[in-house]
């Protein structure tokens, strides 16, 4: 099932499940949150609950699209209580990507020698046998529910960045029950959005990289994520001119980590356990066009696909100012 949240014709918020280019509105909820939240109190799963309350009404998903009222799949009426995080590291590959960037604009290799060591340990011990501890992945964190961006939004960069690269990969969605306890929504699509140059300044550098916007959706995929994800990232410039195109792999069969063992190294901090809170948390990448020489410029756009997750996503990049000032002493 896949699940999207819109703004209908009238100004409403909406949730509807995406089929054959259908959006069949689910009556009752104005968003996912809210569904998620009944679907918990009644102990029953979240399709089952999607299915049972489907209405007549419907829209065509295109037309909601064109008219730039796609939501993100996921949120929360107060941004602040949105935790937008990552673990790098998780693929398979992902670290010759890595190691790769760095060497193509003249950085050092040797400095990467941690970065290796961790993905290492990655392939060592990522897949635990069922209800076992495994490795710690790298983890990083983005910002609060502010940073997303739904399909056909811009992805706005500070002034001060030094690069505006996508990292096409897909995401874990996460409602938080009133006992504390992490329900999985379901999975999206996602340009988790770095400055890889910055980055590769040094790796220490990697926090402030990932303080950016990034992309979700449009849709929610509900159940289980499939063992292999195939997907295409591509850059496209000004005038629509395709830039860049590469396939990207995901799902257990193409990551060094399981998914269970990724989350419970989330969620195994009480901070990350806040009744009501929502979680995005994105699982890493193989594929960057930044690794080919590529430079997202202003004005270009990113669109990332994989057919299990139904509509691409597809977003340009933008500039903002540096509105930051001085500190003032009271």
């Amino acid at each position: 099932m896949l699940l999207v949240q819109f703004i209908d014709p009238q100004g409403r918020r909406r949730v509807g499940m995406l089929e054959q280019e259908q959006l069949h509105v689910i009556e009752g909820y104005d968003s996912t949150y809210a569904l998620v939240r009944a679907a918990i109190a009644a102990n029953t799963g979240l399709e089952k609950l999607a299915s049972a309350s489907l209405g007549d009404t419907h829209y065509r998903f295109e037309e909601i699209a064109a008219a730039g009222d796609l939501l993100t799949p996921l949120d929360h009426a107060d941004d602040a209580h949105c935790h937008v995080t990552g673990t790098g590291l998780t693929h398979l590959g992902s670290a010759d990507t890595r190691d790769a960037m760095h060497q193509k604009i003249g950085g050092d290799a040797n400095a990467l020698s941690d970065s290796m060591q961790m993905f290492r340990m990655g392939l060592e011990g990522g897949k635990p046998p069922a209800g076992q501890r495994g490795v710690q992945p790298e983890w990083f964190y983005k910002g609060d529910g502010s940073i997303v961006m739904a399909s056909g939004q811009p992805l706005t960069m500070p002034e001060f960045s030094l690069d505006g690269g996508e990292e096409p990969e897909i995401a874990g969605l996460y409602v938080i029950g009133d006992d504390g306890q992490p329900y999985r929504a379901g999975y999206a699509i996602g340009n988790e959005f770095s400055d890889h140059v910055t980055e590769r300044q040094n790796y220490l550098y990697l926090a402030h990289s990932k303080l950016r916007a990034c992309g979700l959706g449009p849709a929610l995929l509900v159940g289980d994520l499939p063992e292999h994800v195939a997907g295409t990232s591509r850059i496209y410039d000004k005038q629509g001119a395709l830039r860049w195109e590469k396939p990207f792999l995901s799902g257990e069969q193409n990551m060094s980590h399981t998914i269970a063992n990724l989350e419970y190294h989330h969620f195994k901090y009480p901070l990350f356990r806040r009744p009501g809170d929502v979680h995005i948390h994105f699982f890493g990448t193989a594929t960057l066009s930044f690794a080919d020489g590529i430079a997202v410029a202003a004005g270009d756009s990113y669109e990332i696909e994989a057919p299990a997750f139904g509509p691409a996503l597809r977003n340009t990049l933008a500039v903002h100012a540096d509105a930051s000032t001085a500190v003032i002493a009271l």
